[in-house]
């Protein structure tokens, strides 16, 4: 069952603006499950008038695997350009990953480290599943990663344990009510830090 608690949100700020937020898919593999809780947390954001949503599978983009290094001249391959432009035109991203061997995807880790400048200042949230902990040691690690990328990760994490108990074939949860209230307290987390701070980042702007 994944959890989540809700800030003190009665000073929240409000804009009227949707909120443009990334869901990422972060695995890669055949058969992944990743497709199923990125669907279902993507339904409980759509259902929101203030959050624009688009999903982002790293199955389907060709993003190279190795880096340019420093090299001030390289241009970057189309698939890297479109996505850093996503990423850096996003006031929320939420990612959506799987634990591997206490870990997180290489196919997420590449995907993340394309890009530098366009994560800056941008809230992340996490969905995480596995087994038992529900996949909360990937989340652990990318939370010290998006340290550095100066981003602002969100406190509750999504996780959900023994993932393959929790769905049904259709893709809805078992446990619906208990479910979609987690949902909605980490997607009003997500809301509160993004448009903070979209409204900052307009203020040093002008």
């Amino acid at each position: 069952m994944p959890t989540a608690t809700t800030p003190d949100l009665d000073e929240a700020p409000v804009t009227t603006r949707p909120l443009r937020t990334l869901v990422v898919i972060g695995s890669t593999r055949k058969d992944r499950f990743g497709t199923i809780p990125a669907a279902w947390i993507s339904e409980r954001a759509t259902a929101r008038t203030d959050l624009d949503v688009e999903v982002v599978d790293l199955a389907a983009l060709e993003l190279p695997v190795i880096l340019p290094g420093d090299n001030p001249e390289a241009v970057a391959p189309e698939a890297v350009r479109a996505l850093g432009t996503q990423i850096g035109a996003a006031d929320a991203v939420i990612i959506v990953t799987p634990v591997y061997n206490r870990g997180y995807p290489a196919s997420l880790k590449n995907a993340i480290d394309w890009f530098y400048g366009e994560w800056h200042a941008t809230p992340v949230g996490f969905v995480s599943y596995g087994g038992r902990t529900g996949g909360i040691e990937a989340v652990a690690q990318l939370r010290t990663v998006f340290t550095e990328l100066d981003t602002m990760t969100i406190r509750d994490a999504l996780t959900i344990p023994n993932f393959w108990t929790v769905f049904d074939d259709a893709g809805r949860p078992h446990q619906a009510e208990p479910m979609n209230a987690a949902a909605t307290s980490f997607l009003d987390q997500l809301a509160w830090w993004a448009h903070a701070l979209r409204s900052a980042k307009e203020s040093a702007d002008q």
